[in-house]
Order: C-alpha cells, then structure tokens, then sequence
C-alpha cells in the first residue's frame, strides 16, 4: 500500500496493485488491495478510539483550566502562567484531534473509491469485433474474452443458477439432472508421495487419463497426526453416463453445488479412514475444481472435516463463497477460457488467492489441443511450481497453510475410489406401446384363476 501524498496534504491514500512476479499476475491474498484496505479501515477505526480519548483529555484539560481560576487572584503571574499552559496543551491536543479525524476521513474516502472502482471493474466490457470473431472461431476464446461474453450474455449464469437449472430440469432431458452417486474402493497402496502443489497437479493429471471417474485420497502421517488430500480430476468427457465427472457432472457441479458428488466425496474420506475434524485439502482441476470448492460451502461436509486449503486449477468457481477461514488458491491462465465461463471475477480476499499465468503455450504439434493449451494440467503444474517458489507475501502466506496441513511428505496410504452414477432413469414414452397392458387385457387377466 502507497499513499499518493504525505498524510495532511489534503489527498486520500491510494491503493496500488502487487507488480507482477514474473508470469505470475497476483491478486489477493494478505498484500491484496482488499486486505490491505481492510487493514487501513481497521486503522482508521482505531484513529477514531484515539480522537475519543483525546476529546476526553480535552474536556478534562478544560476543567483543570476552570478550576485554577480561583487561584489566580492569590497570585496572578504564576496562576495566569498556569492557566495558559494548560489553555495551550487543550489547543495542542485539538490540533493533534482534528489531524486524526482528517487521517480517518481520507482513509474512509480511498476505501470508497476502491470499492466503486472494483463495483465498476467487474462489469462485462464490451467485446472488439477482433474477440467477438475469435469466440465463434474453431480457437478457444482467453479467459477474459470468456468472462466478458458470459457476463454479456449469462448475467445471472452463476448467481442464481437459473439457466443451468432450467436446462437440466427440463421434463424433456430427465436423464441430465443429477443423480445419486456411490463410490467403490478400486486400489489401495503404500507409496511416497511429494506433497507439493506442482506435483499434486501431476497425480490429478495421471488420475485424469483413467478417464472412469476415479478420486485420490492421500493419508499423511504428521507424526502421529492425520491429514488428508483429496484429488478430483476434470471433466472426462468420453466415458459413460455412469461417469459424475462427465460433460453432465458440470451441470451439477455449477448448479447443484456438487450435492451429489460432494457427500461421495466425504464418503471416500471415511472409508479411507479419516476421523471426523481431521485437517483436509483438496485439489481440483476444471470441473475437479468446481466440486472441490463446493465442498467449501456445504455446511454437511465442514461438520465431518475440517477442509483448510482448497487448491484449483482453470476451473471456473468465481461464484463459490468459502465458510470464513478456509484458504483458497485459483491458478488460471491468459490462454484458459474455461475459469471466465461462470462470468464471475474470484473475490480479493485475506485468504483467497488467484494467480494467473501470463505465459504463451502452445499445444505440441501432434497432440489434441483438448480446450486449448491454457488449459493443459501440464502448464499449471508447472505454474504450481512458480508459485511455491515464489517470495510474494500473498504467495509465501497462502502456501504456507498448505504446507502446514500436509508436511513434508514421505510414506503415505494413497486410496482410489471410483465414483459411479446411478443409472438413467426409463423414459415411458421410450417403452413400446405394444408392450403395455391394455384395460380389456387387465379384465381378462383379474378373471383367470
């Protein structure tokens, strides 16, 4: 935080952004803007604890003066000498007042202007016909072309859900609405595991490639006390419908709040053998990422764990809210246009950190580029690495809790569990109508003994 002008220069102090570190774009965090305009209202509160104290050292200066007037006639030099003295420290001390209140009130002004600025930066900007082209091309839009077209067009896309209900709760499409989700062990193995965010993104990716819907759940032995690290993979497009994490599962993940997936999730906890308050961290990426914040808000999960840290990956989950005190970092990408499809900015907060990675990527000639190299769990692996490394105080403080809930790593229990989806419920109108029984046939049977 700078301020534009020296304090009593008559300007507000203004907010300036954190410098980039390297192809790291920072926002929030403990050196975010919001936090660091936290801080100052949380000073000017006590600047106005201050001008109250002194309005009483004031008052009672002011009756010390009117109570050595009576002296002033049993020596008149020495009781005016007295009287002025006091009169002057009574006007130094109003001076000092009236500079806090000034303080305070410049300090209250920059919040404001902040907080009409930022009302501002988050409407959608009008899109250049350059943008508008690329969206409808066969590339895939940046991450801003993304929030700013979905802002325009779905304003009410992540706040009330509205079209994702609408469209999955069409009588017509039965089969897209969610349904319940069990889980089965599928492996279980002792290994080492590097706790680190870069290679935690690796392990999501390996786990992606299964491409059947299966979550890792990782014990760690902090000497003698547990913690957990939940993996859930992207969106598997290409598998059954039995799948929760297919193309549908982003349906419920964004409109349902992953109310499916999210008690599977606790299950496969339990079944790990995680005890209820047992520090968890869970890692996402895309769809993953959405249902990995979800578990931050549901009040039924939070009452079994105790979730500290939830790390993402180009996944859209601006519109997602944490329980206060639980750390979030959002990585995303300038190339990734899959974390602006919600139309929703992540919110700048003290423990809520998004980092985005500046650098061009390109897709390896060859290989599918999927939804385009931003996008690539390679890339933010690697952006992962950048960002422990890293010495910003956002950074350094969001990375730390992470650290601290899962060690330093070694010999950990490493369980897979494959979610599975209920079955598609039968349409009638899909069975035949030759098939079904007719009143004259129900007569003719109720008749036959």
């Amino acid at each position: 935080m700078s301020d534009a002008a020296p304090v009593g220069a008559g300007e507000a102090p203004l907010p300036l952004p954190p410098a980039p570190d390297g192809i790291l774009a920072i926002r929030g965090g403990v050196a975010g803007m919001s936090f660091q305009l936290e801080e100052l209202l949380r000073g000017a509160s006590v600047l106005d604890d201050a001008v109250q104290q002194l309005l009483d050292v004031e008052a009672e200066a002011r009756r010390v003066q009117d109570e050595l007037e009576p002296f002033l006639y049993d020596s008149y030099e020495t009781g005016c000498n007295a009287i002025n003295a006091v009169a002057e420290s009574r006007k130094e001390v109003g001076r000092v007042r009236q500079e806090l209140v000034d303080v305070s009130a410049s300090v209250r002004a920059s919040h404001r202007d902040y907080v009409e600025t930022e009302a501002k930066n988050v409407l959608p900007r009008v899109l250049t016909l350059d943008e508008m082209r690329l969206t409808t091309s066969i590339l895939p839009p940046s991450r801003e072309v993304a929030h700013n077209l979905a802002a325009m067009v779905l304003p009410f896309w992540a706040g009330s859900r509205g079209v994702i209900r609408g469209i999955l709760e069409s009588p017509l499409r039965p089969e897209m609405r969610p349904r319940p989700v069990s889980i089965g062990k599928t492996n279980e193995s002792v290994e080492y595991v590097e706790p680190s965010m870069g290679e935690s993104l690796r392990r999501l990716e390996r786990l992606h490639a299964r491409n059947d819907g299966e979550i890792e759940v990782i014990h760690f032995d902090n000497n003698g006390s547990s913690s957990w690290m939940v993996l859930i993979p992207g969106t598997q497009p290409s598998s059954p419908t039995t799948n929760p994490l297919d193309i549908q599962g982003i349906g419920e993940a964004l409109g349902y709040d992953s109310e499916e997936v999210v008690p599977a999730v606790g299950q496969a906890l339990h079944e790990a053998g995680a005890a209820a308050g047992d520090p968890v961290v869970a890692v996402g990426h895309s769809q993953g990422g959405v249902h990995a914040m979800n578990l931050s808000r549901n009040k039924a999960f939070l009452n079994e764990f105790d979730l500290k840290y939830v790390l993402t990956a180009g996944a859209p989950v601006g519109g997602i809210t944490a329980e206060p005190g639980i750390s979030s970092l959002h990585l995303e990408h300038v190339q990734d246009w899959v974390p602006g499809a919600d139309g929703r900015i992540n919110p700048d907060t003290k423990d809520r950190v998004t980092v985005t990675l500046t650098d061009e990527v390109r897709t390896p000639e060859g290989e599918d580029p999927g939804l385009g190299p931003g996008h690539d769990q390679g890339n933010y692996a690697a952006g992962a690495e950048l960002v422990e490394a890293s010495q910003d105080e956002s950074l350094a403080a969001s990375t730390s809790v992470f650290a601290g809930v899962v060690g330093a790593g070694g010999m950990a229990k490493v369980t897979r569990f494959k979610l599975e989806r209920a079955p598609t419920p039968v349409r009638l109108s899909a069975v035949q109508p030759d098939s079904l029984p007719t009143v004259r046939d129900t007569k003719k049977g109720a008749g036959t003994r």
